[in-house]
């Protein structure tokens, strides 16, 4: 007996997978080069052969019904896969390639000064390289894996902990400081964080320090932490910067962190789809941050 599939048509699956990734019906007619009245009626005779709405119509948008989201991840997973498949057996194959997205400090800072190692490892793989300080949908396809500064979850992603932020006094050793009590006298740089909360600023270092008589209102602001870094390095002032991202100079000796407390921050994540993760490119690209990228810590 010949065993026949009972799957729904293959070109209404896949207007489902691109509208429940963009919720709209226009963005994914675009993503499909039809027409958003085509998606809609894929998407109707998808709901008819189930005999149930996966989209909630709304003025503003679609929202994904139970059966919606029920569906949406199994579905998108396994188109991810095929298209995986079949890349790999078209005999004009291009190059293999893998994005990974970070913020534009982290790749400028950790990324960069490590590509050298990514190339040696994978001389079959290209690596492009996504800084943007905006959070990028994985699901869109812009990137394939991302570093992500935060405690979590990632909805919808696997996660797993690359290393840990610390924050602490960032100066150059010319100004000679040794002890808490010299920033009395010593200019103080701010960085205007975008995050909001309990911020590695001056203020939360003073507190834990017990320096309630630091002026940590005063000094130079920026709102780039590496403009502050810059600052630092030239000598115009203290910093509280990110230990980890300002490892190369601390390595080199153009600053220095000259006494505690140590700020603890969130911790860096190596996050993609469940699809992308399980991929043989960007498993490589997960070894190579948590040896060349995190090194030792």
């Amino acid at each position: 007996m010949i065993r026949r599939r009972k799957l729904p048509p293959l070109g209404a699956l896949r207007a489902f997978e691109a509208a429940a990734r963009h919720l709209s019906f226009q963005r994914a007619a675009e993503e499909l080069s039809v027409t958003p009245t085509a998606v809609s009626h894929q998407i109707r005779l998808l709901e008819d052969t189930l005999s149930q709405p996966l989209f909630v119509r709304r003025v503003r948008g679609v929202t994904l019904t139970e059966a919606g989201l029920s569906l949406y991840p199994t579905l998108r997973d396994g188109l991810d896969a095929f298209e995986r498949a079949v890349e790999t057996i078209r005999p004009e194959a291009r190059r293999r390639s893998v994005t990974l997205t970070a913020t534009t400090l982290f790749t400028a800072r950790r990324l960069l000064p490590a590509l050298d190692a990514f190339g040696r490892a994978n001389p079959d793989l290209d690596l492009k390289l996504h800084a943007s300080d905006d959070v990028v949908d994985l699901a869109s396809g812009k990137a394939d894996i991302a570093v992500r500064y935060a405690s979590g979850p990632f909805e919808a992603l696997v996660a797993e902990p690359l290393f840990a932020e610390r924050f602490g006094v960032l100066c150059d050793p010319r100004l000679g400081l040794s002890h808490p009590r010299d920033l009395l006298s010593t200019p103080l740089l701010h960085i205007d964080w975008r995050r909001r909360g309990d911020d590695p600023d001056w203020e939360r270092w003073a507190r834990m320090a017990g320096m309630t008589e630091l002026a940590v209102g005063k000094g130079a602001r920026f709102t780039d932490d590496s403009h502050a870094l810059q600052a630092a390095i030239a000598g115009y002032g203290a910093a509280i910067g990110s230990l980890e991202l300002a490892r190369p100079e601390l390595e080199a000796g153009l600053l220095v962190n000259p006494f505690g407390p140590i700020l603890p921050g969130e911790v860096y994540h190596i996050v993609a789809t469940p699809g992308a993760m399980a991929s043989e490119g960007v498993s490589a690209v997960r070894a190579w941050l948590k040896t060349a990228v995190a090194g030792p810590v």
